[in-house]
């Protein structure tokens, strides 16, 4: 995994906890990667606390862990109310995909390219997170 941390950020070692903006990138199939996504949201909650914003966007062939019936489904769900994360689904893989959005898990936010919010993202300082 590959983890970008901003300077100045300090992990719960006992040092003040810093409100983060983390985006996690999450595009591929592999069912294992989708699960260490959602506990690295939970991680991250832990570590940095009720105000740190979290995003994880699926895209590409991750795009199906956002699916209703994904193995994960319920953990999505709570990442979203329990962990207070905002879970994107990229359109474009969607459309690639032959996907809608009601073969997606509810309250998922919509942008028309993953990679290009993540990439926004970064540019506005966002640490970017790739499971």
């Amino acid at each position: 995994m590959v983890v970008t941390l901003l300077a100045g950020a300090t992990l719960a070692s006992g040092g003040p906890a810093l409100a983060e903006k983390i985006v996690l990138q999450v595009s591929d199939a592999n069912v294992a990667t989708w699960n260490q996504a959602l506990n690295v949201v939970g991680n991250l909650r832990e570590a940095y606390g009720p105000d740190t914003q979290i995003e994880l966007v699926a895209f590409g062939q991750g795009i199906s862990m956002l699916k209703f019936d994904a193995p994960v489904i319920s953990r999505i769900g709570d990442a979203q109310q329990k962990l207070g994360a905002r879970i994107y689904a990229c359109e474009n893989s969607m459309s690639r995909q032959k996907l809608t959005r009601n073969d997606m898990a509810p309250d998922v936010v919509y942008v028309k390219a993953g990679i290009e919010h993540i990439i926004t993202r970064q540019r506005e300082g966002w640490v970017n997170v790739r499971p």
